[in-house]
């Protein structure tokens, strides 16, 4: 069972997701919502983006109700900090920027890997307040 602030810090999560996917669909490039903001877009891949951020949304929704989701929506958000920041030092992105710094997208993928610190010391702090932990996590392995 997850804490209040658990569960509060995945909806928190949630609704940043169910901000991006609006951002996305409608094309409002704004920063944090939006993070590479200011490069070249065509409309058609981020209304995809902004229905593939619905999975997140049902995740981190699903993750406050639930512990043994919320590990998972963990994994899948430090995978995507990986992915933004694999991104962020590609030639391609270099070749688009022609010159500009890479700053700006490395600030929101700091905040997300912030969020992601956030999101692991709640639910470690959760998992020493419950005795029972170690059966939850024997029984998530056998299966």
């Amino acid at each position: 069972m997850n804490s209040k602030l658990t569960k509060y810090a995945f909806l928190a999560g949630a609704a940043y997701f169910v901000c991006m996917a609006i951002a996305h669909f409608f094309s409002i490039k704004v920063p944090i919502l939006f993070v590479y903001y200011d490069t070249p877009f065509y409309a058609y891949p981020d209304k995809i983006i902004s229905f593939s951020v619905c999975a997140y949304i049902a995740l981190f929704y699903s993750a406050s109700k639930h512990r043994d989701v919320a590990l998972i929506a963990i994994i899948v958000l430090a995978l995507t900090v990986a992915g933004l920041s694999a991104a962020n030092v590609s030639n391609d992105l270099v070749m688009v920027l022609q010159g500009q710094s890479t700053l700006p997208y490395w600030l929101q993928t700091g905040a997300i890997a912030l969020y992601l610190t956030i999101l692991v010391g709640v639910y470690v702090k959760d998992g020493k307040s419950h005795p029972d932990l170690k059966d939850h996590l024997s029984h998530l392995q056998e299966n």
